[in-house]
């Protein structure tokens, strides 16, 4: 009888309200539950005691308190965390998948003072990767003045005063140890500023970019090919226009050579609406997988010697002279009050060289990288089909 009227309660559990902990079932107990024979009553918890938070989604506990995320479900804030920690969730497994070890992801969930937090994944020393970081901070505060500065540089029209903000974002870079594996950086945010007024301002940015160290065409147009994708599924012009703005933003200037051979790049996209930006970049993010796990896949067992393996290493200085010279996000991570040095040098490989005034063969591997570098392809054919 007993086991019948267990099978009963889970049967009840199931339809209404999913799995309920030992303290709600204790609640089940005063009516007569038909073909049992038995007495008890069975009271259905209310919507408020039945909503969870789901963690087995994420790698860590939210930055922001759960009982206000659960409270405050609709609101970009909320929704902007819970993404960027599913995206980071998503993208760490995907990665671990790919160790041939299990080697895994270091987890730090960090707080800071002035406000907010996150969570920093580090995984180092891999087979596969020699080093990897996927990270994701939820910051609010007072926005510093070299912040203020540099986003009125871009056309943004803030009210005189202070100035206070909400960040959330993900942002990762992958520098994986087998030379014929390319690197991968992507970062997708939302940022908020309201002024003494309570006028508030809001955007989206981000993008995904793709450094080889040896050129693959096929590797190049397949990653293409996954970004346009995600952008055609909102406006058609998008991938042209944001392709053409990464190609720009991810040049180093005093090399006059890009970082490698682009993807996405945007910023301040605030039309046609909150939830449509915010959907559109939810899409780019969820391209990142499929446009590159294929890539390592198909090299990470690839063969090389000490002659590719010192152009990696030569080729990612050239990617730390571009973090730490021109990147907006570096410089706003260094610009804010209780900055977390370790989570915004997490970009920084573990092993890179310098060697002066080095120049390939233009007839090598290396030279015909560094003429694409010189000289951003259209990888697509988009511009010749326009003409």
């Amino acid at each position: 009888m007993f086991k019948l009227l267990r099978r009963s309660v889970k049967l009840i559990e199931f339809v209404s309200i999913g799995p309920m902990t030992r303290k709600t079932r204790m609640r089940l107990v005063g009516t007569f539950i038909i073909g049992t024979g038995v007495s008890t009553y069975l009271s259905f918890p209310s919507v408020s005691a039945a909503k969870k938070f789901n963690s087995s989604l994420y790698l860590a506990e939210p930055i922001t308190d759960i009982e206000h995320i659960l409270a405050n479900e609709a609101d970009m804030k909320t929704r902007m965390e819970l993404f960027v920690m599913k995206v980071q969730a998503d993208f760490v497994r995907a990665l671990e998948n790919e160790e041939n070890f299990g080697k895994k992801f270091e987890i730090d969930r960090w707080k800071r003072r002035e406000g907010g937090g996150g969570i920093t994944c580090v995984l180092q020393d891999g087979d596969v990767f020699e080093k990897a970081g996927v990270n994701i901070s939820v910051v609010s505060g007072v926005l510093p003045p070299g912040a203020i500065q540099q986003m009125r540089s871009r056309g943004k029209n803030f009210a005189d005063g202070a100035l206070q903000f909400f960040a959330a974002g993900v942002s990762a870079v992958i520098h994986p140890r087998n030379p014929m594996v390319p690197t991968i950086h992507f970062n997708y945010r939302y940022f908020e500023v309201v002024d003494r007024k309570g006028e508030k301002q809001w955007w989206f940015g981000g993008g995904t970019d793709l450094t080889p160290y040896y050129l693959n065409e096929d590797d190049a147009i397949h990653f293409h090919t996954s970004l346009k994708a995600a952008c055609d599924e909102h406006d058609e012009t998008y991938y042209g226009k944001f392709k053409k703005w990464c190609d720009e933003y991810f040049r180093i200037t005093h090399r006059g050579e890009c970082r490698g051979v682009g993807g996405i790049f945007f910023d301040d996209i605030d039309t046609p609406s909150q939830n449509e930006a915010f959907q559109f970049i939810s899409s780019c993010a969820n391209a990142v997988i499929p446009s590159y796990l294929p890539l390592v896949r198909k090299h990470k067992n690839d063969e090389y010697g000490a002659k590719q393996r010192e152009w990696q290493l030569l080729r990612r200085g050239r990617y730390v002279e571009f973090n730490l010279i021109y990147d907006r996000g570096t410089k706003f991570g260094l610009y804010t009050p209780g900055a977390r040095f370790e989570s915004i040098l997490m970009s920084l490989p573990l092993l890179a060289r310098w060697e002066y005034m080095h120049e390939p063969s233009p007839e090598s591997p290396e030279g015909k990288l560094m003429k694409v570098l010189k000289e951003p392809r259209d990888w697509l054919g988009l511009e010749s089909a326009k003409k």
